[in-house]
């Protein structure tokens, strides 16, 4: 779940951790209203749910109100790479005098959180890492034992900050670790984070992304619901309760559990084909579940094949294949379905599924041998 900038920094607030603020505006009017309280000179900035905000005028100084009408006409309604802005922020700028980069998120090889932070933040954080990765500070840390100050102080003064600004930002970065661990994050990322010219440390922007998987822990999360964007594939999924992450290939992947849909995107690319999606149908694969996963790729008009990979555990091979036979007949599927099952009773269900094999369902014993049959069945190897 992506948080706008706005909605990040309400969360960085409930952790103490040192944020700008504004009003929020959905109309010109109030846009205005709101520069007239922060005060001159005012930033006015779009919030979506996407980087690169400055670079396509989204963000807009206005000295006056005649330029914070101007800015917010400008912004409101405008496209920043295929996100239509419905709202912006509005604040008194900030006096800055250097700008940092600072965030925290899984580093799923080491099974360590990872803690990045240079002294050159700003817009082009992505070419820095790339140009000149030895500018970023990076610190992994171990959940059991947590970030002390010790560590996070040792941290700040490798990554070359200001000596001004290495208590606040030590605060700061403590702060932010709290909210990335018990505010249940998968990222946390304040670029820029700024020292101004009155020596203060803040966050003058925030990215935040929480972990799903938590949201039993959060129902205040539920107040993010409306502006959360979705394709038609994710709304219908999430509808139906089932894990799905659309992407942009022809072979659409039903698997249950998260690991074997991971293993199953990566089979079909070493295939030569490109995934449609991540879909996870967890531990059951009844003719209920089959069904509504077969529904939602059935909406993706770039499925070419389908791709079931089932590994039974607890449930049986046998129900497997009967639920995937009946879902065929509750679904009107416009790509052909070939289905990988082993586990337990695998021979059963494989038995069931040749029974019905024809053009429209095909069964292989093998991964491998099945992620090669949908990518061919879906046009052959990647565009």
């Amino acid at each position: 779940m992506d948080l706008l900038e706005h909605q990040g920094k309400a969360y960085f607030a409930r952790f103490a951790i040192p944020v700008s603020t504004g009003g929020v505006a959905t109309n010109v009017t109030d846009a205005v209203a709101a520069a007239e309280q922060a005060g001159y000179p005012a930033v006015v900035k779009a919030q979506v749910h996407v980087g690169g905000r400055g670079k396509a005028g989204g963000v807009r100084l206005a000295a006056d109100r005649v330029e914070a009408e101007a800015a917010a006409t400008a912004i409101l309604g405008m496209s920043i790479k295929g996100h239509v802005v419905q709202a912006v922020l509005v604040e008194r700028a900030t006096d800055i005098a250097e700008e940092y980069y600072a965030s925290f998120t899984l580093d799923r090889a080491a099974k360590l959180h990872l803690g990045m932070l240079s002294a050159e933040g700003g817009i082009d954080i992505e070419q820095v890492a790339l140009d000149t990765p030895d500018a970023i500070a990076r610190l992994h840390v171990d959940p059991v034992d947590g970030l002390s100050r010790e560590l996070c102080q040792a941290w700040v003064r490798r990554a070359g900050l200001a000596p001004q600004a290495v208590a606040g930002t030590v605060d700061l970065l403590l702060a932010l670790y709290r909210c990335f661990v018990e505010g249940d994050g998968d990222l946390v990322e304040v670029n820029p984070l700024v020292l101004t010219t009155g020596g203060r440390v803040l966050a003058l922007d925030a990215k935040v992304t929480l972990d799903d998987n938590a949201a039993f822990r959060h129902p205040e999360w539920q107040e993010y619901e409306g502006t959360q964007e979705l394709d038609e594939r994710e709304r219908l999924a999430r509808q139906k309760g089932l894990q799905y992450i659309g992407l942009d290939g022809s072979v659409g992947i039903i698997a249950n559990g998260a690991g074997l849909a991971m293993s199953t995107l990566d089979v079909v690319n070493q295939a030569g084909g490109r995934p449609a999606n991540f879909l996870d149908i967890g531990g059951g694969a009844s003719a209920a579940v089959m069904a509504n996963a077969l529904e939602v790729i059935n909406t993706d008009e770039n499925v070419r094949a389908i791709f079931v990979n089932v590994f039974g555990g607890i449930t049986r091979g046998e129900e497997v294949a009967n639920g995937i036979v009946e879902a065929m007949g509750r679904v009107e599927l416009a790509s052909p379905l070939v289905v990988r099952l082993d586990g337990t009773n695998a021979a059963e269900g494989r038995a069931i599924l040749a029974r019905h094999e024809s053009d429209r369902l095909v069964s292989r014993a093998t991964m491998l041998d099945a992620a090669r049959t949908a990518v061919e069945l879906a046009g052959g190897g990647k565009e």
